[in-house]
């Protein structure tokens, strides 16, 4: 097949957890003979911090404007088999209106950030992304949650045809490391600051380093607040590059995961960093939610804390044992998260 992808981006990984999925996803596609182009508005904020400059089997379309580029934009949708749209596409209605009028190919719209939009509208709010027509002209719509998220896009935004397509892990990026001095510590956090989940990063990570002060802490992810309070034995890294994930991961005794409020409140909605520190071999610790369970056995290959002293008992458990929990959340990631089974899952849908 031919797809064709008009995104948030994916050329920058810089507070964009779209990029890494992306990423994984375009190559296991690609890997698998389909033809794939992603077109991504090149904007100042992720051209300064660009880490990716062309596709591994696909094609990255960067244009200036939707102006300059729709010349090129309706030839490539004029012969794809699917043409996708996702959430925090700068042009998704210029896009929309493309696939609607020129795509003879299948229509799918991603949202790969479904409880955020579903808020949104709560709230009154318009929502950029969102076409004006809603969501019945797309043949598939797909959530990065699931759950009740999927029930809502059919019955507020007229989504005909819905299912989740998850978060997953590209196992080229994502591997066992070394351990690497500057990423020592006893527990990791990874993840761009939102307002929304601070309060779960408090009571699970920065509590948690207030009471043991003698482990460190290692806190990597930009947008942090420069006077939010940290313990002296917390160490802040504002932007970890892709390419540094696995010696990050490998280099902690614990990795935390800790879920935005809107997400957590819908449940079925795991982190793309669940599945790359779980592939890193690195034991696991995630907030609570509805369907976890789906993803991973709690207690048996991840630690679920509701607390902080649920975190502080996670830290106390003997070395054999978090060793013995990270080795099978690795192998249920190998076998049920990566990028290559989400494609085969997508090709599957798309059929």
């Amino acid at each position: 097949m031919k797809l064709v992808v008009f995104g948030l981006g994916v050329s920058s990984a810089w507070g964009n957890g779209h990029a890494t999925l992306w990423r994984g996803l375009l190559r296991a596609l690609s890997e698998r003979g389909h033809t794939c182009v992603f077109y991504e508005r090149d904007v100042p904020y992720y051209a300064k911090t660009r880490d990716l400059f062309g596709g591994d089997g696909w094609d990255l379309a960067l244009y200036p404007s939707w102006e300059e580029v729709a010349p090129r934009a309706g030839r490539d949708v004029a012969d794809a088999d699917v043409t996708i749209v996702t959430s925090y596409c700068p042009d998704a209605q210029a896009a929309t209106d493309l696939i609607l009028g020129a795509g003879r190919g299948k229509r799918v719209f991603y949202d790969l950030d479904t409880p955020v939009t579903l808020e949104a509208l709560a709230r009154g709010e318009s929502v950029a992304y969102l076409p004006s027509q809603g969501l019945s002209a797309f043949d598939l719509v797909l959530s990065y949650t699931g759950g009740a998220a999927l029930t809502a896009l059919e019955e507020k935004l007229g989504a005909k045809k819905t299912a989740p397509l998850y978060g997953s892990v590209d196992l080229h990026a994502h591997h066992p490391a070394s351990p690497s001095p500057a990423y020592a510590c006893d527990l990791s956090y990874l993840g761009t600051y939102a307002a929304d989940r601070q309060a779960g990063v408090e009571a699970l990570f920065l509590e948690v380093a207030l009471e043991l002060r003698s482990q460190a802490f290692l806190l990597g992810g930009p947008m942090y607040p420069n006077d939010m309070a940290r313990a002296a034995n917390v160490r802040w890294l504002p932007h970890v590059a892709p390419a540094e994930h696995p010696a990050f991961y490998g280099s902690s005794r614990l990795t935390l995961n800790v879920t935005r409020g809107a997400m957590a409140k819908l449940g079925w909605c795991p982190s793309a960093r669940l599945f790359e520190a779980a592939a890193c071999g690195v034991p696991l610790v995630s907030d609570a939610w509805e369907g976890i369970d789906h993803f991973f056995d709690p207690g048996r290959e991840i630690v679920i804390a509701k607390a902080t002293e649920d975190v502080v008992r996670a830290l106390s458990q003997p070395a054999p044992a978090l060793r013995a929990m990270a080795l099978r959340a690795r192998a249920r990631t190998h076998a049920q998260h990566t990028a290559k089974r989400r494609a085969d899952e997508l090709v599957a849908l798309l059929a």
